[in-house]
């Protein structure tokens, strides 16, 4: 543990310990193995459905913009957590930095909240082009998508940089020990060794943040759904429910894992359940995000389909 003397025998902490993995011969392989599966899996499956979205023209539209900028978000949201995860379960270094830990919780809560916007946007999208189809491409522009990504962005990389800044003022004494599988604020904040009730008034702001995106989204959701149910053809209605239910999948997965992971106000959890909460998290959400977009989606395995067939044609004319 690395740590400095300042004046008497107050220890300064520099560096935290994520005191919840296992060893290596405790049964970190058990856990490695599946992680960096897992891992390359979501990898992989984002950074297909961003390729494909790109190359194929068919996809060339507002929503599956949405969808490529949510897969880009989702390749770096990963990475600011996984590595170190499989780091933590193989060295004996189970360590990081104060300053790596700053980095990690503001990239992590930047995009998360990116992410939560972009779904909002994606909301938007869908509400506007079922419940006013004839406006839908005078409205969702290709200018006005941008700017509600870089909105989004904006939004994401701003709203968490005061309160890193402040966290990164406050000294750190005594205990190292990170009870959770990567930094987070309540984890880091117990064990600063000054009064951090400042806290509660953030908490709420970020509630009242995840609280206005829920509420955008399931209203939308819940005005398209009753425009879909009053269409005549049961044909139309499927259509239109097939093409909602992939986001209404990930809204869902993703505002209640935050949910749970960030609205618990006062309640507390045992280190198995906050554990298993944060894994829902950071770790099955993305893994599900790829399959509910690419093999549950019939336009992406059709665009997938023919850039495939474009590549064997043109091995065949090289040939």
């Amino acid at each position: 543990m690395t740590q400095l003397m300042i004046g008497g025998n107050q220890t300064m902490v520099t560096e935290f310990l994520f005191s919840v993995f296992p060893r290596l011969h405790e049964g970190g392989l058990l856990f490695f193995i599946p992680l960096l599966l897992i891992y390359g899996f979501i990898m992989t499956g984002n950074l297909v459905i961003f390729v494909v979205i790109q190359l194929d023209t068919a996809l060339h539209t507002p929503m599956y913009f949405f969808i490529s900028v949510l897969s880009f978000l989702e390749i770096w949201y990963t990475t600011t957590t996984i590595p170190k995860m499989l780091s933590s379960l193989v060295s004996e270094q189970k360590t990081i930095s104060l300053a790596g830990c700053l980095m990690q919780m503001y990239f992590l809560h930047s995009l998360g909240i990116t992410e939560g916007c972009v779904l909002t946007a994606m909301a938007i999208d869908r509400y506007v082009a079922i419940c006013s189809p004839l406006r839908y491409p005078t409205i969702m522009t290709p200018k006005l998508c941008i700017e509600l990504t870089a909105g989004s962005c904006l939004c994401g990389f701003l709203l968490v940089l005061p309160e890193i800044a402040w966290i990164a003022t406050l000294p750190f004494c005594g205990s190292n020990q990170i009870q959770q599988i990567f930094c987070d604020f309540t984890p880091v904040l117990r064990l600063a060794c000054t009064d951090t009730s400042l806290v509660v008034i953030v908490d709420a702001i970020h509630a009242v943040e995840i609280l206005a995106s829920f509420l955008v989204i399931a209203l939308s959701y819940i005005r398209i759904i009753v425009v879909i149910l009053r269409m005549p053809p049961a044909e139309g209605r499927h259509k239109a429910f097939s093409t909602c239910a992939a986001h209404l999948a990930v809204f869902l997965l993703f505002f209640g894992s935050v949910a749970v992971m960030y609205l618990r106000f006062s309640a507390t959890y045992s280190v198995f359940w906050d554990t298993a909460i944060a894994v829902t998290f950071v770790i099955l959400a993305p893994f599900l995000n790829p399959i509910i977009y690419s093999l549950r989606n019939k336009d992406m395995k059709d665009a997938i389909g023919r850039i495939l067939c474009r590549q064997k044609r043109a091995g065949g004319v090289g040939r």
